[in-house]
């Protein structure tokens, strides 16, 4: 006895489900909230990395640049989050 299965597709669409627009809505308000975040943490971090690197405090001027660099690294990501995504996503669209 032979089985044969029908091929299974998906069509992801943005606009298939009710309060999709919602949704897309509250992503747009997230990334931006995380910007927004990551832009003020970059300018605490410089701040503290200059005023602790002005007065000779090595411990606090290595914390404010690994904060200046942890927040230009999470706007990084988050800023490319969503090409990321659509790029995998037509990556595994490829895959037989």
């Amino acid at each position: 006895m032979r089985v044969v299965l029908a091929a299974v597709t998906a069509h992801p669409s943005p606009t298939a489900l009710p309060g999709s627009n919602v949704l897309q809505q509250l992503v747009n308000g997230a990334e931006a909230w995380a910007l927004t975040i990551a832009l003020l943490g970059a300018f605490i971090g410089a701040a503290l990395w200059a005023v602790a690197s002005h007065t000779h405090n090595h411990h606090y001027a290595a914390r404010g640049r690994m904060a200046a660099l942890i927040s230009a690294a999470s706007a990084l990501v988050v800023g490319s989050a969503p090409g990321l995504v659509n790029f995998f996503e037509h990556l595994g669209t490829t895959a037989r």
